[in-house]
């Protein structure tokens, strides 16, 4: 077989380097029974190759580009167009050119041809590169197909194509071009067919788009399509296009765009019959590549042409189940305010921990609720729960529900229980006694300090066993019955004081106010700790000027050259004793803690040095604390005024006494699970390197991307297989780019809830209201902890904000996120600060610009901008 040349035909599945991703396919394609494909070859990245080989200049400018970023914008154009020039001058080596006459000759010389572009990294399960490369239609004659193999060759260095490359971390250098020479077909009607729904990501849904003509001008955007959606081969929706235009071949060459006649502008493209045999096609095209597909196709006299078909890379994965019933899962993710992916580590960890039924996907974590919907009194309980902390998820599982026939409903087992937040009794009983919390946090830090010094013993699947039996004891600190009613209660006093302070006076979220500077609350003394650490490094122009330099982690070792460096570096440390087991994403137990990356916290304190005064966290605290007293005092005078005032003042002051008591605490639980995290991963991170020593992984990092029970058997056994951490760490570079979903079904499909909201400005961005207040202010859109760079007064827009964001809440004067609850950490932190924050609001970080003057309305949940 010539390798310069490949025929579909002669393919076979090992060919992705010598074809690229579109080739292959193509040569699949046309192997399938009953799928027609026009008949064609590649040029394979051989020919690419050796015309480029011997070129100095080339490979000169290509260890140019390799250097840039993607921000380099003018460079890559410059080179880019360098390296385009210097391939259309190069003349395609001879033995090549005889290999595409030999191939034309089989295929027609007189025919018209599709000459399209083929990437080595285009068309894989995980990066599609659609349209990044060129493709030419309606070719005529051997000196233009030759022409037209250089252009292609040249746009695998187009703008697009070169900072697309850079966005998914492939290597200039290591990426080739192969080109198809495919028999034109000239369709009556072409289009696009999905066999999962790219809207809702419904794998049963398939979706066609359909117009008259070349499918050119629906993939450039240049016309409207119709759109026809069959679900178990029943056409289930169709919207017909008004259709104007349409590309056409030219009998001379080249294609052209045509009006439509206007009687055939509003016709239906496909007849019924035609569509449900375009599904059929769609499905068994679907089996053969065991995914969903992206299918390019074209009706020529009444048949269907097969011209393309990818798979489908932004679906995001479903579930794993045991069996082939319907089921929906809710994202731990969006509960626990990271919705980023977690490494199979940092998985079982959690895994390890949790006792719901829980189901990975996407580097997630789901919840299978599927039980808890079949039951009705389960599901009042599941309902009043996450209608409480995400509305959007109550939303989207009530769409689920009223399909009828997705979850099948038990029989009533009892009459649902009323809400306890509502049961007066229940919480007047309550002992309001801030000695229950300390004792609470004496006994956590008595067994982190129990199990810090156990643990220096052990080493081996010694140290595997221990910690996977001290996971007994965090599970049983973290669902003891006693913390747990501690901040339940505090969670239902402040429930109670929302709703009676509305139905008696008429005011909304009340509670906000009141749970202003609690005492014991860690996460929101954490942040104003920073604020100390400022005022210590504060009088010391030298360590400030250093730290405005600084570029690695081991930064503390210097500090103590200046003047007051070894004060700052002291402060630096005994934060970081505190608290340097946090992080952003911290349930992740793979993520760099601050005491591993102490970095992080730089910019922080540099901005609190700048932006905020001497002792402001202390005023801070007393201002929060001052003006929840005289939060509670108005509120009670003005209950008293209200016929039965005495008894409502009464129990209203009753339930403030639960919430500043014992409010504070409901962040302890997680900061103790974060700190034995800290103790286990330093204690597995000296086992990795022992592994390290042994050359079974070569960094201690690779142990991330085990799970605890494979790092288990590798230590045992000294044995591994370095594949299976090289594909884990490619699968997490996929997850990266996903976006979880808060529900979605078994079927894939994700159903996105809506918030019932009236009477808001017409350009209202609508969220959940978590912290009461209107501020106005400068958006920050901030992504990562790392790109810190706030003012005083500005308002933080981000995805989601664990704890290990607290530090950035002190410089802030209100908060949007897209993830979050009434009871999630940046909700809780933000109430306790004083920040009106609005959370849970669907695409945030692109509705709202960086830089934009924009009002947060905290009590009403809704953001405008200026």
């Amino acid at each position: 077989m010539n390798t310069l040349v490949i025929g579909f035909q002669e393919m076979d599945k090992t060919q992705l380097s010598l074809v690229g991703g579109k080739g292959l396919n193509l040569g699949t394609l046309s192997k399938i029974k009953g799928i027609a494909v026009p008949e064609g070859f590649c040029v394979t990245t051989v020919g690419y190759q050796k015309a480029i080989e011997q070129n100095e200049t080339y490979h000169a400018l290509l260890v140019q580009l390799s250097m840039l970023k993607v921000k380099d914008r003018d460079q890559i154009n410059e080179i880019s167009q360098k390296i385009r020039q210097l391939i259309m001058n190069i003349e395609i080596p001879s033995d090549v050119m005889e290999a595409v006459t030999h191939y034309l000759s089989h295929v027609g010389h007189e025919h018209a041809y599709a000459v399209r572009s083929s990437a080595t990294a285009e068309d894989l399960p995980h990066a599609s590169f659609a349209g990044q490369q060129d493709t030419y239609l309606n070719i005529l004659g051997h000196e233009a197909i030759m022409q037209h193999i250089s252009k292609c060759w040249a746009s695998l260095f187009t703008d697009r194509a070169v900072i697309y490359r850079m966005q998914n971390g492939f290597d200039h250098r290591e990426v080739f071009i192969s080109v198809i020479i495919q028999r034109m077909v000239f369709p009556q009607a072409s289009g696009i067919l999905f066999t999962a729904d790219p809207i809702t990501s419904n794998r049963k849904l398939l979706s066609i788009d359909a117009s008259f003509g070349l499918g050119e001008a629906l993939v450039s955007g240049l016309v409207s399509a119709d759109s026809y959606k069959v679900q178990d081969e029943v056409i289930v929706s169709k919207i017909i296009a008004t259709k104007k235009l349409a590309i056409y071949g030219l009998k001379e060459g080249g294609t052209e765009i045509q009006q439509i006649n206007p009687p055939q502008q509003k016709a239906q493209t496909l007849t019924e019959q035609q569509i449900l045999q375009l599904a059929r096609m769609g499905r068994q095209i679907e089996a053969y590549f065991g995914c969903p597909q992206d299918i390019e196709w074209c009706l020529v006299d009444h048949s269907f042409y097969i011209v393309q078909s990818r798979p489908i890379t932004t679906l995001y994965p479903i579930p794993e189940a045991n069996d082939q019933d319907n089921h929906v899962y809710l994202s731990v993710g969006h509960q626990q305010m990271m919705t980023d992916p977690i490494t199979p580590l940092g998985l079982s960890f959690y895994l390890l921990i949790t006792p719901a039924p829980m189901r990975k996907a996407g580097g997630r974590l789901f919840v299978d609720v599927t039980p808890m919907l079949a039951s009705p009194t389960n599901r009042v309980m599941l309902f009043d729960n996450v209608g409480q902390s995400d509305p959007l998820i109550k939303d989207a599982l009530t769409t689920v529900l009223e399909r009828g026939d997705f979850i099948k409903s038990l029989p009533d087992d009892e009459k649902a229980p009323k809400r306890s937040r509502g049961n007066t009794t229940k919480l007047a009983q309550v002992e309001i006694d801030p000695s229950i919390v300390t004792d609470l946090i004496k006994s956590n830090q008595t067994s982190i300090e129990k199990l810090k010094q156990n643990i220096q013993t052990k080493s081996g699947s010694d140290l595997i066993d221990f910690i996977q039996e001290d996971i007994l004891e965090l599970k049983k600190l973290l669902f003891d019955p006693q913390s747990t009613s501690v901040f339940m209660a505090a969670m239902n006093a402040s429930s109670w004081i929302n709703e009676k302070m509305n139905e008696w006076l008429g005011e909304k979220n009340a509670a906000d106010k009141l749970s202003q500077s609690v005492p014991n609350n860690i996460t929101s003394e954490m942040g104003l700790a920073l604020l100390d650490v400022a005022d210590k490094i504060r009088p010391y122009p030298e360590v400030i000027d250093y730290l405005q330099q600084v570029k690695d982690d081991r930064f503390l070792d210097e500090l103590v050259k200046f003047d007051g460096g070894q004060e700052s570096k002291d402060a630096i440390n005994a934060y970081l004793h505190k608290y340097g087991m946090r992080c952003a994403g911290e349930i992740d137990i793979s993520k760099a803690r601050w005491s591993e990356k102490p970095l992080t916290l730089v910019p922080m304190i540099l901005g609190n040095i700048k932006n905020l005064e001497p002792n402001t966290g202390k005023r801070k605290f007393e201002q929060g604390r001052q003006e929840a007293l005289e939060k509670e005092q108005e509120l009670l005078h003005r209950l008293n005024q209200l016929p039965g005032g005495v008894q409502k003042a009464e129990e209203t002051k009753r339930m403030i006494s639960i919430i500043r008591t014992y409010i504070g605490y409901r962040e302890y639980p997680k900061y103790g699970m974060i700190n034995r995290y800290f103790v286990y991963k330093q204690a597995l991170l000296r086992e990795a390197e022992q592994l390290v020593h042994a050359g079974i992984i070569h960094d201690r990092e690779d142990i991330y991307y085990l799970s605890f029970d494979e790092l288990r058997d590798v230590v045992r056994t000294n044995i591994l297989d370095n594949q299976i951490i090289n594909r884990r760490k490619s699968e997490y570079k996929l997850f990266e780019k996903l976006t979880p979903p808060r529900v979605m079904t078994s079927d894939g499909e994700i159903i996105a809830g809506k918030y019932a909201r009236e009477n808001l400005p017409a350009d209202a961005i609508v969220g959940l209201p978590v912290s009461a207040g209107v501020v106005e202010g400068r958006a920050r859109v901030i992504l990562s902890m790392e790109d810190t760079d706030l003012e005083d007064g500005d308002i933080l827009i981000t995805s989601f904000t664990d704890p290990g964001w607290t530090p950035l809440f002190v410089s802030i004067k209100g908060l949007v996120t897209e993830v979050g609850g009434l009871m999630t950490h940046g909700a809780v932190i933000a109430r306790e600060y004083g920040l009106p924050a609005v959370v849970g609001v669907e695409n945030a970080t692109k509705l709202i610009k960086d830089g934009q003057r924009i009002r947060v309305h905290g009590t009403d949940g809704y953001i405008e901008i200026l």
